[in-house]
């Protein structure tokens, strides 16, 4: 998984709330077990008429937002069913990291597992960085997982706080298999004994 240490973006207003999962990928793209590919049918039903044309009005689709790294939306952001599609839909855009007062919470751990930083902040500052971001390319955020800022294109920087355990595996690039990896040589040892002896008892590693 890719690390997430600090990123200076473009970062996309979506002033909506309760976005659930089904509106960030609607359920008639979820045939795929692959995470690539399904950006281009991030937000269909918002981003797309019936004819499959886009909506000008999109955000995502108007410069420079096509090539926004940061979604600033509102409250309960990722609601709905617990489809893992979602945050592949949004890394496949692009996206890396979204900023919201609240997140539901089976989205919210998906996120972390994916290599994406989901960051709560309240919804006056989310309003303010959404303004911030309605200025364009000129007025690229940062967000410091190392510091745990978000820093405005002022210069204000705004404190935020992540679980200190996903914050370690985001910042070193580790989902769950590269967290087992790290204990290979325990897990080795281990194996190596318990097939000698094959009577021990399981232990942890």
């Amino acid at each position: 998984m890719r690390a997430f240490t600090e990123l200076t973006a473009i970062a996309a207003p979506l002033p909506l709330a309760n976005v659930d999962t089904d509106k960030i990928i609607p359920a008639r793209f979820l045939k795929t077990i692959k995470r690539s590919g399904l950006g281009k049918s991030l937000f269909a039903g918002l981003r797309y008429d019936d004819q499959g044309g886009e909506r000008p009005e999109f955000v995502l689709n108007r410069e420079p937002f096509r090539g926004a790294e940061i979604l600033v939306a509102h409250e309960n952001f990722g609601c709905g069913s617990s489809r893992e599609h979602a945050p592949w839909a949004l890394l496949d855009f692009g996206i890396r990291c979204v900023i919201a007062p609240s997140f539901a919470d089976i989205f919210h751990g998906n996120c972390f597992k994916n290599g994406i930083l989901p960051i709560v902040l309240p919804r006056a500052v989310c309003d303010q960085l959404m303004e911030d971001a309605r200025l364009g390319a000129n007025a690229r955020i940062t967000v410091d997982l190392g510091r745990q800022v978000v820093v405005r294109p002022s210069g204000e920087e705004i404190p935020f706080t992540v679980d200190p355990f996903r914050r370690h595996m985001l910042l070193n690039g580790l989902d769950e298999i590269g967290q087992t990896m790290q204990r290979t040589a325990a897990i080795d040892s281990y194996e190596t004994a318990r097939t000698a002896k094959p009577w021990l008892p399981s232990i942890a590693v």
